[in-house]
């Protein structure tokens, strides 16, 4: 009797490895998610200046084949066929030592620096998405880069493999000089399309701005009283609309956007703690608005 429970109990614990999945993932196939609440957030990623994780510069060898990854990305244009990657990888680690979210709008490619950024554009119907490159892959002949599942959504494939695209980096110097794909490198305000700033006004300015305000919350039945950061002054207004959407979602906070003229002029706020108004002005200084800043204003 013994003997045949431990032939039992050993033939149970076999079928058991052989059913648990081997390897690194859980899953055998990738997939979609199996449950969406709703409709993936599709925000572009915001292309900003980071450093290139030198780890991920040395050549590196995957099924046989041998890849050298560039030392820039600057200038990088390609077009093919991307795919997508989904519940199989989700959680797991990234070439670049981050956790891979299906979620954000990331990719993956065999050669571009670590980290960069690109835009992407499907060719079969002009949609756009930019994505920060965080991962290495798709390993096939035939795919030139891999999309998390939120970009294939953005880009409207993710219901079939793949789609025909074209892809752009978008680089960064350290000064905030850009350059996209093969085009001209601007400044960062020509990127986003914004007239400079000029430096930081005297009181006596901010005073008068704060009062031309003022008049304008009152046309309007708005009252605001607090700190505000002016960020950029466009005479685009859905330019202007546009930047204000992405950085209230960027940085939680809400927008104001009084109009001068012909010139709508971008401000983060109002913010009642100076403390936090400072916190997030030198957050915008670091990110590409070097030449924000504060204001005052009490209504």
């Amino acid at each position: 009797m013994r003997t045949l429970l431990l032939i039992l109990f050993a033939s149970f614990i076999l079928a058991a490895c052989k059913s648990a999945p081997s390897g690194r993932y859980t899953q055998h196939q990738d997939t979609a998610p199996n449950h969406v609440a709703k409709v993936p957030e599709t925000l572009d990623a915001v292309p900003k200046y980071e450093a290139y994780r030198m780890f991920n510069s040395r050549p590196y060898k995957v099924l046989g084949k041998h890849y050298t990854p560039l030392t820039s990305g600057k200038g990088f244009e390609e077009v093919g066929y991307a795919s997508w990657y989904g519940q199989k990888f989700h959680g797991h680690l990234t070439s670049n030592g981050e956790t891979y979210n299906m979620f954000a709008m990331s990719a993956a490619h065999k050669t571009l620096p670590l980290p960069s950024y690109v835009r992407v554009t499907n060719l079969d119907n002009d949609k756009q998405a930019i994505v920060r490159v965080n991962d290495r892959g798709p390993f096939h002949d035939n795919r030139i880069i891999d999309l998390s599942y939120a970009a294939a959504v953005k880009l409207g494939y993710h219901n079939k493999g793949t789609a025909k695209v074209k892809i752009e980096v978008i680089h960064f110097d350290p000064e905030n000089n850009v350059t996209v794909g093969v085009n001209p490198t601007v400044t960062y305000d020509e990127y986003i399309g914004i007239a400079p700033l000029p430096s930081a006004p005297p009181s006596s300015e901010v005073a008068a701005n704060a009062s031309v305000q003022s008049d304008n919350l009152q046309q309007t039945s708005i009252s605001l009283d607090g700190y505000f950061i002016q960020v950029a002054a466009l005479s685009n207004q859905k330019k202007a609309e546009s930047i204000s959407n992405v950085l209230s979602a960027l940085y939680q906070v809400p927008t104001h956007m009084p109009v001068v003229g012909n010139v709508y002029k971008l401000q983060l706020g109002p913010i009642e703690d100076e403390a936090l108004a400072h916190e997030l002005l030198e957050q915008l200084k670091q990110n590409g608005y070097p030449q924000a800043y504060k204001i005052k204003q009490t209504l």
